[in-house]
């Protein structure tokens, strides 16, 4: 017996821009529907619903969620319905003007996404803000901060599968040298983590491991009080193991006294339609509780109902 799915039947933008409209109208938002219908289309119908519900109504559907919505539903949604890359430059511009900690926001977008997304969200940042990316963060940071994400922000790596073993051992030489020098704002790391690609880094770091006997992570574990160093160590983490990096933002953002709305959103958001499965099982692994019971003691009402649907679950 022949194991086909039969397709299901592709959402007419048209449909959706016409019930979401509707979902505007009245007293009152009808926040289901809205969850019912953007929760559930990619990224590509997404774009295709608001440019209909531009040309239907001559108005921004993002503007029109900005008014009928409030709070971190009202975030949550928003961030959804931006494409990819217009979502990055709006948090990498949001991250320039809050505090110190939005370096991370900052950090996480540089070495998690393909050369191309980057060069995307740098693209629709100048659309946007009608100024380069790298000039924002550069006068956004200072110090070594400023000398770690310039480079990362603005990395265009090799995104295939070829690997330099010889380079990869010395490479890690040089690390190890670096970090046992505690000479961690070195021109040479940065160079290497800002410069080569992700599978060469992982031959880097590998080789790191297997020559000097410890994960390099664990090299870089020095000083818990050394800001740029936990960013580094981070830095590290995204591009070697990005579900490791994004389930410890969710645990501690759950853990909180007070959820972290912010890094929820932010992840949920972003990491959706990229490795959720993946954050799904380390967050298991690491916690013996499901990601979706986590968020679901923790959150409540539309925002609850939002993040589970885009995770997976709930039956928005």
């Amino acid at each position: 017996m022949s194991s086909l799915k039969v397709p299901a039947s592709v959402p007419d933008p048209y449909e959706d821009a016409e019930q979401l409209k509707k979902a505007f109208k009245g007293w009152g938002t009808n926040e289901e529907l809205i969850i019912q219908i953007l929760a559930h289309r990619n990224a590509a119908q997404r774009k295709l619903i608001r440019d209909s519900y531009a040309a239907a109504y001559g108005e921004d559907l993002l503007k029109d969620l900005d008014s009928e919505l409030t709070s971190d539903f009202q975030r949550v949604v928003l961030l959804w319905t931006l494409s990819p890359a217009e979502r990055d430059a709006y948090l990498v511009n949001e991250a320039t003007k809050r505090l110190t900690a939005s370096n991370w926001v900052i950090m996480e977008i540089a070495c998690t996404r393909s050369s191309d997304d980057l060069f995307k969200a740098r693209q629709a940042y100048h659309a946007r803000y009608k100024k380069s990316l790298e000039e924002d963060v550069a006068y956004h940071t200072s110090g070594d901060f400023r000398k770690l994400l310039v480079p990362l922000i603005t990395a265009f790596r090799y995104e295939g599968d070829e690997v330099n073993m010889t380079l990869a051992r010395k490479e890690a030489n040089i690390l190890h040298e670096k970090i046992s020098d505690k000479a961690y704002n070195d021109e040479e790391i940065i160079r290497i983590i800002s410069t080569r690609s992700k599978a060469q880094l992982s031959a880097t770091f590998n080789h790191y491991n297997d020559h000097h006997g410890h994960e390099i992570i664990k090299d870089l574990e020095a000083d818990d009080d050394d800001e740029y160093l936990k960013l580094l160590r981070a830095a590290i983490e995204c591009l070697k193991t990005p579900e490791k990096h994004f389930e410890k933002v969710l645990r501690l953002a759950i853990k909180k006294l007070g959820t972290d709305e912010w890094d929820l959103t932010r992840v949920v958001a972003t990491r959706a339609e990229v490795d959720m499965e993946r954050i799904k099982e380390e967050y298991h692994r690491r916690n013996s509780v499901t990601l979706d019971r986590a968020i679901a003691g923790d959150t409540s009402g539309d925002y609850e109902k939002m993040l589970l649907a885009l995770i997976g679950h709930g039956d928005a």
